[in-house]
Formats: C-alpha cells, sequence, structure tokens
C-alpha cells in the first residue's frame, strides 16, 4: 500500500530548516565531500557559503570556481574575514584537531562550528576538542550524515509516534566497498571509525546509548594488499540493560566483486518493536546514481498492511543538508545542535570501546571510555 494521499505514508523524513539561511560559511577542506556533497546540499537547501581554503590551493580554487566561492590558500587567512562566523571542516581527522584548536585560539568571531567524523583520532581527543568549543563559546556540531539519511530518519519518525512499540531489536547488514582515503593508511584504520562509526551512531539515534558491545574484526583482503589493519570486516552487537539489542555486520569485502565474480551490494537494516516492524535500504552503495533509500514498515495499530514510503531524496548528497541545518538552527535558537559534540562523544566512546572489544576479546562497558570525563 503506498497510495501518497496515505496519511500513515506522511512521515517526517527532512530536516528541519533555520529561518535565516544567510549566515556566511566558510570551508576548510575541498576534498570529495565537500565539493560533491556539502556544497551541492548547500546549494540546494539556499545555504550560504561563501570562502573554502585547503592543504592544496589549487584544489580550493578548482572547487570554488565550481561553486561560486572566494578561494583562500590557508584556511587562516579566509578566517580574517569576520564575516566568516560558521566553519565547515572536513579534512582528515587526525588534521582536526589543531584546526579547531587554531580556530578557538586566534579567531574568536567564529560562533559555529561543523566537524567532520569522527570527531579527532578517539574519544579522548574529542573531549578535548568538546571542552575547548565549550569554553570559547563557540557551538559545535558533528557532521554524523547518517542521521540523515531519508530512511532512517522516516524510522525515527515512527519511533517518535509509537507505531513500533518498544523496541525489541535492531540491525544493519552492510555488503558494499566503500572509497578508502589516502590518509587512512597513515592511521591503519578501514571499517570501524570510517563505516561502522556511521552505524553506530544510528543505533544511538534510534535506540539510545547502550551499556556495552561486544565486537570481532578481521583484516579485509583487498585492503590488506594496499595497508596493514586490523578492522576490515566488522561484526558487533550492542547491549542495552532494558533487554534490548542491536548488532551489525560491516562487511566491505562482499566476496571477490573486485576480482572477477559478480557482486551483490547494498545496505539493509531493520527495526523490530513490540507493535511494529520497519525494514530498509540505504541507497548509497548505487552512488553516483541516485537511488533513495527505502522503508517498509507494519503496525498493529493498522494490522494486515506492509506501509512502504518513498521519496526522491537520497543520502549522498541530499541528507548533507541536515547536519549545517541544525547547527544553523542552533545559532539562530541559542540551543543545543542535534548532533551536537557533546552528543557525539557517545558515538566515539562506542567506537573505541569496539576496538578495545575487539582487541581483548570481551564485552567493554562504555564507562570503562568515558570515565573521568566532565564534559
Amino acid at each position: 500500500m503506498n497510495e501518497t494521499s496515505d496519511p500513515w505514508l506522511d512521515l517526517s523524513y527532512l530536516p528541519r530548516l533555520p529561518a535565516d539561511k544567510t549566515p556566511a560559511i566558510g570551508c576548510i577542506g575541498a576534498g570529495f565531500i565537500m565539493a560533491d556533497c556539502h556544497l551541492v546540499a548547500y546549494r540546494q537547501a539556499g545555504f550560504r557559503p561563501v570562502a573554502i581554503a585547503s592543504r592544496h590551493p589549487e584544489r580550493a580554487r578548482q572547487v570554488a570556481e565550481r561553486h561560486g566561492l572566494d578561494a583562500y590558500d590557508t584556511y587562516q587567512q579566509m578566517l580574517e574575514n569576520r564575516g566568516v562566523q560558521v566553519v565547515d571542516i572536513a579534512v582528515p581527522p587526525d588534521l582536526q584537531f589543531r584546526v579547531i584548536r587554531d580556530i578557538v585560539d586566534h579567531h574568536p568571531h567564529v560562533r559555529g562550528i561543523l566537524a567532520q567524523k569522527p570527531l579527532g583520532v578517539d574519544y579522548a581527543q574529542a573531549a578535548k576538542i568538546v571542552h575547548m568549543c565549550q569554553a570559547a563559546g563557540i557551538t559545535l556540531a558533528v557532521n554524523q550524515n547518517m542521521r540523515y539519511d531519508q530512511s532512517i530518519r522516516a524510522c525515527k519518525d515512527l519511533l517518535n509516534r509509537g507505531l513500533l512499540g518498544e523496541p525489541v531489536f535492531a540491525s544493519i547488514d552492510m555488503r558494499a566497498i566503500p572509497h578508502w582515503m589516502p590518509w587512512q593508511q597513515r592511521m591503519g584504520w578501514v571499517t570501524l571509525r570510517i563505516m561502522s562509526i556511521h552505524h553506530l551512531d544510528t543505533f544511538r539515534y534510534l535506540l539510545g546509548d547502550p551499556s556495552r558491545v561486544m565486537a570481532s574484526v578481521r583484516p579485509d583482503p583487498r585492503t590488506s594488499k594496499q595497508f596493514e589493519h586490523r578492522d576490515g570486516i566488522c561484526l558487533y552487537i550492542l547491549e542495552y540493560d532494558d533487554h534490548r539489542r542491536a548488532a551489525a555486520w560491516d562487511d566491505v569485502w562482499t566476496g571477490p566483486a573486485r576480482e572477477g565474480a559478480l557482486s551483490d551490494l547494498g545496505i539493509r537494516w531493520r527495526v523490530e518493536g513490540l507493535e511494529g516492524m520497519a525494514r530498509g535500504t540505504i541507497g548509497w552503495p548505487d552512488y553516483p546514481h541516485r537511488t533513495p533509500s527505502t522503508l517498509d514498515f507494519t503496525t498493529c495499530h493498522r494490522p494486515g498492511y506492509w506501509f512502504q514510503p518513498r521519496w526522491d531524496e537520497v543520502w549522498f548528497p541530499d541528507a548533507f543538508v541536515g547536519p549545517m541545518a541544525q547547527l544553523l538552527v542552533a545559532l539562530e535558537e541559542g540551543s543545543e545542535p542535534e548532533i551536537s559534540g557533546r552528543d557525539n562523544l557517545g558515538t566515539m566512546a562506542l567506537v573505541d570501546a569496539c576496538y578495545l572489544s575487539a582487541e581483548q576479546h570481551r564485552a567493554v562497558d562504555l564507562a570503562e571510555i568515558t570515565s573521568g570525563d566532565k564534559t
């Protein structure tokens, strides 16, 4: 049943936009995420990016020409323009701390920062970033953009409306081959901090914070030919004290799909409750083809139907409107962003707990990671 006039299909899946879209945004970083996702999404939302800088000035000039921005050789030069009060950072995670510290120390006119995920190299560094921004009075948000995938946001609306009842179990099954970035080799990371972080944050968004996690990882045979790593294929289970469970299989091997065999790629998710069940797909593995994510749900409140709302928007790049929108709304209203730096510490702690669990072959309580932090 998918008639668009049916109110059961009218779910809230788009982000709330600010009333004032005119704040000038300065962009740091000119890679794919900035050039093909952030700036494309901002243009279609009516936001106002005005300037860009990168470690590679020529690339910044190319992106600036494409998107109608002013290009600078360094972000410090860009931030001499005191009209730029919102900064969008998309640099490798091992460089993000020093960029944010420089903004905090030398550019007091900056009011808001949208930082890329992961927020630093680990939980401890992320906590320092949050403390720095709090002390400086800067509103910090994190670009955990899978929360703004249309199917995930619509599922959250189902949970908020009580149509699924009390959550029982959630799962994500990813069989996809991401495009790895060159900086991952120097970090020794493949999946947990780059792709699994989306799924861990999504579980937190839908179900809240778990108490502990159990994780198992192995190297990805394909990426192992390029550099050593531990976290190729990742499996993990999240435990909640009220008996809820969540689990994910992040399989970036997917069989020899690049070595001559046929491929079977996709991301499927599922949320089961006492009064309903939702299942969906994430369209991202088909990028650059525009493939919207999907959602099907059934509920005891209207038994006998599979409801199948559909939309035209896609995760990449349309969902990238959401992280910037929630930062601009927070600045406009003097409120906390939906994905504040402080909230995102829960996701960073969960990632660190997965690494520790996989290393020590045991369940890890989140408190083991967060103890001592006073944020």
